[in-house]
């Protein structure tokens, strides 16, 4: 079984303070991949501080191939001890999941793990033992193509407590929201904003507590190409487009000049796309048939590259959202590459592309091959495997 991983998370700090107590940690072995979800005790500064030295622990630990007695025993040993509670504290979930599709959870006073499967909440079974004086849940399982994984702190299960809800959002509720959202996402990125979102509303913008929504999905690999700029020798045009066409994949032209060597290369009619939604900033877009998205150059490749930065950056709000489902060329190539995409192969032509060079020109861009490099860098960042072929 050769498996892809969806992996993304929002945190909320509680109010009025500038660190978050939560922390999570993304890993990737050779061959698995691992989210680990830890809550320091308090909030603030201490908090962010018990739970960054959990989640490291946990990680560099797990990396090198310890034990969870090992990482429970050292976490024990390492942890300051809190001057008003008098112990060492930080709840924490671990998920592995292997490349073949076995996975290893572990949790330790976390809110239980949401497993949806087949749109519906699976059960995680309790198999606990007693670590270092501390209950571990511990589960094996395999996975399967579109399981999801909703890790959270305990901020989750309290939002709204005292205010809209008398006992908070609780386990129950949150994880039957969750089986709805889930039909209604594709990313884990969206579905980590909308639990997220729901637990700022149901605290009322005031979080109580620090918050956290990491989630896990398990895809199919979805490769992306992207082909933009000509060729640098005009006899390569036809294996650049070769190389577009090849194999199973969301197809992206990018450029004018681009889509007229695919038309003519593969014989087909560059026409108007129809219901667009105008949009000053952004060139409308082309069709091309059996090319699923054609745009405009480098002012749309700007524009989307901007878009993947603030998701990059943790700017996945509201607003971020409504921008990323406007029908233009940037929004509909950044939706794609963070949604629709494990992996992504851009075919670059070297071609100096005379519009390029003007003098003059009114608006400020990146040459495209940097515009390639900043888009292969925020795409890494993102977790993607992304290859370029320069022709």
């Amino acid at each position: 079984m050769n498996i892809s991983i969806d992996i993304a998370y929002k945190s909320l700090n509680k109010l009025n303070e500038e660190l978050c107590g939560d922390k999570v940690e993304i890993l990737h072995t050779k061959d698995s991949h691992i989210l680990i979800l830890a809550d320091g005790m308090g909030s603030g500064v201490k908090a962010n501080i018990l739970a960054t030295l959990t989640s490291k622990i946990l990680g560099t630990m797990f990396l090198n191939g310890a034990s969870l007695d090992a990482c429970v025993e050292t976490i024990a040993k390492t942890l300051p001890i809190c001057q008003e509670r008098l112990v060492a504290y930080a709840t924490f979930s671990i998920l592995q999941v292997f490349d073949n599709g076995s996975a290893y959870l572990v949790e330790y006073d976390n809110p239980s793990c949401i497993f949806i499967r087949d749109g519906k909440l699976v059960l995680i079974p309790q198999h606990t033992r007693e670590i270092e004086g501390k209950t571990i849940n511990e589960y094996r399982f395999q996975v399967q193509e579109g399981d999801t994984f909703v890790l959270t702190s305990d901020g989750t299960i309290y939002a709204g407590v005292g205010k809209l809800l008398n006992l908070g959002w609780t386990w129950d509720n949150m994880s039957a929201y969750a089986v709805q959202a889930a039909h209604t996402t594709k990313s884990a990125a969206r579905l980590a904003a909308v639990l997220s979102k729901a637990c700022d509303d149901l605290y009322e913008g005031r979080p109580g507590d620090d918050t956290t929504v990491a989630v896990m999905r398990i895809t199919r690999q979805r490769l992306v190409k992207l082909m933009t700029g000509p060729p640098k020798k005009q006899e390569d045009d036809s294996r650049a487009v070769r190389q577009l066409m090849e194999g199973e994949a969301f197809r992206i032209v990018s450029g004018g000049t681009s889509a007229n060597i695919v038309s003519r290369v593969l014989n087909k009619k560059i026409m108007d796309e129809a219901n667009q939604t105008p949009d000053p900033e952004i060139p409308p877009l082309a069709r091309i048939e059996g090319i699923d998205l054609t745009t405009e150059g480098v002012l749309t490749l700007s524009h989307a590259i901007d878009l993947l930065k603030r998701y990059a950056n943790n700017e996945d709000d509201e607003s971020f959202y409504n921008d990323l489902d406007q029908r233009n060329g940037a929004a509909m190539i950044a939706s794609v590459l963070i949604e629709d995409c494990t992996d992504l192969e851009i075919i670059l032509g070297t071609a100096v592309n005379a519009a390029h060079q003007t003098p003059g020109l009114s608006f400020s861009l990146h040459a495209r091959n940097q515009l390639v490099q900043q888009l292969k860098q925020v795409m890494e960042e993102l977790g993607k495997r992304v290859t370029v072929t320069y022709y």
